[in-house]
C-alpha cells in the first residue's frame, strides 16, 4: 500500500505530545526558579536584594549551562551506544526523579541543587536525542517536510510553554513551590508514557556500533563538516546569552513595573513578571504559522525566499534591537517612572520573531548538513552555544558585582541599563562575525544553506 508522502507520518503525533509535556515541565520550572532561588538566599521574613537576586541569576544560568552542555554526553550515548529511542526514553526517567526531588526538598539547599543535577542530566541528555530524532521519521521521501515538522515541533515546545507560564507562577502563589515543582514533573511522566506508546511506529536509526564501520575517507569528511558547521554556530553563543535571559534579567525587571490584573471569566488573572514570560511562548504559536503558512510560502512563489543562514542572521539583529526596548525601558525604572508591566510587551514581540528566525531554522540547519553516523552530535553542537551562551551571562553578572565597603553589601559597578547595553554591543558583533562564516559556509557548501 503506497504511502501518502504530503501527509505527517502517523509517529508524529506521539512525538509532538511528548514534546509539548516535556517542555510543560521543563519552562514550569523555570518559570519559577529565579524567584525561588533568590528567596533560598535570604533570611527568613525578608524579601530578597540586590545580591540575592545577582546569585539567583547566576545559579539559574549555571544551570542552564549544565542542561545545554550535557547534551555532549547524551549524544555521545545515542550515536554510540544506545541508539537515540533508548537514551530518550532512559533518560527520561532521571528527568522524572529532578521534578521529584525539588518538590520533596523545598526550601532547602540540598533539593535545589540535587534536584536541578537531575533535571539537567535528564532534560540535557535528551535534547540532541529528541531534535534528531525527529528528522529520523522523515527520510525515504519525506525530507520536503523538514521545515513543516520542524516548525510544527517549535510549535508543540512553545504550546507547553505557554500553558507552564501562564499557569505555574500562579499555582505557587496560591499553593506552594511544591506544588509548583510537582505537577510539571507529572508532565514529565505523561511524556514518557507518550513516547513509549509510540515505540512501534518510530523509525529507530541503530547506532554506530551496529553499523559498519566509517572508511577514513568518510571519518575525515564527517571532521571537516563538524568543524565547518561548529564555526557557524560560534556566534550563535551571543544569541543565546541574551535570549535565555527573559526568564532572568527581564522577569526581575518585571518585578519593578506595576502588575496588570486581568478579568478573565473565571478568574482575576495577575500578569506580573513571571507571568508575563507566557507572552514569548504566545506570540511563538501566533507567528510560527504565520511563517510556515504565510510569509515562506509568499517568498518562495516569488523567488524571495532567504536562505537558514539568512534567516539567522535577521534574527540575530532584531534580537538586539529586542534589548535595546528592554535596555530603554530599565533606564525609565532606573529614573524613578511607575510604569505597568505591559510595557514590556514590545520587548518580547521582537525576541519572539527573532527566535523563529533564528532557532527553527538552526534545527533545520544541523539536521541538513549533519553526516548520517552524526546526527545526535551536530545536534548538540547547536546546544552547546545555547550553554555557552548562559554560562557567558552568568560570568558577566558575577563580574558586574563587587563588595561595596561603605554599605557592606555587594553592589553593581554597571546599573542594569548599563549592562543591556554592554550585551548589545556584543550581539552587534555577532552579527557581523556569523554573517562572514555564513558567506564562506555557503560558498564552500556549493549551494545557499
Amino acid at each position: 500500500m503506497s504511502q501518502n508522502l504530503d501527509r505527517l507520518p502517523p509517529q508524529a503525533k506521539y512525538i509532538v505530545g511528548n514534546e509539548a509535556c516535556e517542555r510543560f515541565s521543563f519552562y514550569g520550572v523555570k518559570s519559577i526558579l529565579t524567584g525561588y532561588v533568590a528567596t533560598l538566599y535570604v533570611k527568613a521574613g525578608m524579601e530578597p536584594g540586590d545580591a540575592e537576586k545577582a546569585t539567583a541569576k547566576v545559579i539559574v544560568h549555571l544551570w542552564v549551562f549544565a542542561t545545554y552542555f550535557l547534551p555532549l554526553v547524551g549524544a555521545w550515548l545515542a550515536d554510540r551506544y544506545w541508539g537515540r529511542y533508548r537514551t530518550i526514553l532512559w533518560l527520561s526517567l532521571a528527568y522524572c526523579v529532578g521534578h521529584a526531588t525539588l518538590a520533596v526538598g523545598e526550601g532547602t539547599k540540598w533539593g535545589l541543587f540535587l534536584g536541578l543535577a537531575f533535571l539537567a542530566i535528564g532534560s540535557g541528555g535528551i535534547k540532541p536525542c529528541v531534535s534528531a530524532f525527529v528528522g529520523d521519521q522523515f527520510q525515504g521521501g519525506r525530507e520536503h517536510q523538514l521545515t513543516r515538522i520542524y516548525n510544527l515541533f517549535y510549535w508543540s515546545i512553545n504550546f507547553g510553554a505557554f500553558f507552564a507560564f501562564a499557569f505555574i507562577p500562579e499555582l505557587k502563589t496560591k499553593a506552594g513551590y511544591s506544588w509548583a515543582f510537582g505537577i510539571p514533573g507529572i508532565a514529565m511522566g505523561i511524556a514518557t508514557l507518550i513516547f513509549w506508546l509510540g515505540s512501534r511506529t518510530f523509525v529507530k536509526v541503530p547506532p554506530a556500533r551496529e553499523l559498519a564501520p566509517l572508511d577514513d575517507d568518510t571519518r575525515a569528511e564527517n571532521r571537516r563538516i563538524l568543524l565547518r558547521i561548529a564555526a557557524v554556530f560560534a556566534p550563535i553563543i551571543i544569541f543565546w546569552s541574551l535570549y535565555d535571559q527573559q526568564n532572568t534579567t527581564w522577569a526581575q525587571q518585571g518585578g519593578k513595573l506595576t502588575p496588570c490584573i486581568l478579568p478573565l471569566y473565571f478568574w482575576n488573572y495577575t500578569l506580573n513578571g513571571e507571568t508575563i514570560q507566557t507572552l514569548n511562548a504566545l506570540f511563538i504559536l501566533l507567528f510560527i504559522p504565520l511563517f510556515t503558512y504565510v510569509i515562506y510560502p509568499w517568498l518562495e512563489r516569488r523567488n524571495l525566499k532567504p536562505s537558514l543562514l539568512a534567516r539567522m542572521s535577521a534574527g540575530m539583529g532584531i534580537l538586539a534591537v529586542a534589548f535595546g526596548a528592554a535596555a530603554w525601558l530599565e533606564y525609565r525604572i532606573e529614573s524613578g517612572e511607575k510604569l505597568s508591566v505591559l510595557w514590556q510587551t514590545g520587548q518580547y514581540a521582537l525576541l519572539t520573531f527573532a527566535e523563529v528566525l533564528v532557532s527553527t531554522t538552526g534545527l533545520e540547519f544541523a539536521f541538513r548538513h549533519a553526516p548520517a553516523s552524526l546526527k545526535s552530535t551536530i545536534m548538540s553542537l547547536w546546544l552547546l552555544a545555547i550553554s555557552f551562551g548562559n554560562l557567558l551571562t552568568s560570568l558577566i553578572t558575577w563580574l558586574n558585582q563587587h563588595h561595596d565597603p561603605a554599605s557592606g553589601k555587594s553592589v553593581a559597578y554597571l546599573s542594569g541599563s548599563q549592562e543591556m547595553l554592554l550585551y548589545i554591543g556584543l550581539m552587534i558583533c555577532a552579527v557581523f562575525a556569523f554573517v562572514t562564516v555564513a558567506r564562506r559556509f555557503e560558498e564552500g557548501d556549493g549551494n545557499r544553506a
